[in-house]
């Protein structure tokens, strides 16, 4: 049994999603983000950085993963599923992967601050985010052009790309004219794991949080 610690984030829905796939039991603990549960001493003795998600694996001495992408490693080699086991293979997936954490995530989440949440509207940020996205839209698009998934087979690079890049809108980025990404976006938006995960945590009355109260907690998480 997997306690997944998660709220309704891209990165959650990583977590979530590959559950989902990896059809492993777990129970997700809704995290209460705006109130700043994540920085609760309780919960920074799971992820010392204060963010979502967190899994617990019951099954191996309560051991703990943080890190979305830490996490998505951890199950794939736990299962033996969504990561190839030869050396080259392993590497493209994970190419990938940091792709996605370490372009993809922070631009489109920069992006969603200063496109959504803060009050005042600097468009200088606004524009180098967004821009910065859509060009690495465009590096998703044209590998999709030569190859069915990203890293060959279906794999965790996949997952983890598709749970930020379906919330371009959200962002401000468009997609138009990236027709291997949408077609990409497409299919696995239709794959019952990932309908399922991005359900994860339930919809709450947090999600329905005005948008002055959202920027508000973005500010307090700033400051955190």
């Amino acid at each position: 049994m997997i306690d997944l610690y998660t709220a309704r984030t891209p990165n959650g829905f990583k977590a979530s999603v590959l559950l989902e796939e990896l059809e492993l039991p777990y129970t997700a603990h809704a995290m209460r983000l705006m109130d700043l549960e994540q920085k609760e001493d309780w919960f920074l003795k799971i992820n010392p950085n204060g963010r979502i998600p967190a899994i617990i694996d019951r099954d191996a001495g309560d051991f703990v993963v943080f890190e979305s992408g830490a996490i998505m490693v951890y199950l794939a080699e736990k299962t033996g599923r969504l990561m190839p086991s030869d050396h080259k293979g392993r590497s493209v997936v994970m190419q990938w992967l940091m792709f996605q954490m370490g372009g993809v995530g922070p631009m489109m989440g920069q992006a969603n601050v200063f496109f959504r949440y803060f009050p005042e509207k600097y468009q200088p940020a606004i524009d180098r985010y967004q821009n910065e996205g859509r060009r690495l839209f465009e590096v998703l698009d044209r590998q999709l052009s030569e190859h069915e998934w990203l890293a060959g087979d279906y794999s965790i690079a996949d997952i983890a790309n598709w749970c930020w890049v379906r919330s371009h809108t959200w962002s401000g980025i468009s997609v138009a004219g990236l027709d291997h990404l949408q077609r990409w976006m497409q299919v696995m938006d239709k794959r019952p794991a990932c309908q399922r995960g991005v359900e994860v945590p339930d919809r709450t009355d947090h999600d329905d949080a005005s948008d002055d109260d959202k920027a508000k907690a973005i500010s307090k998480m700033v400051e955190r």
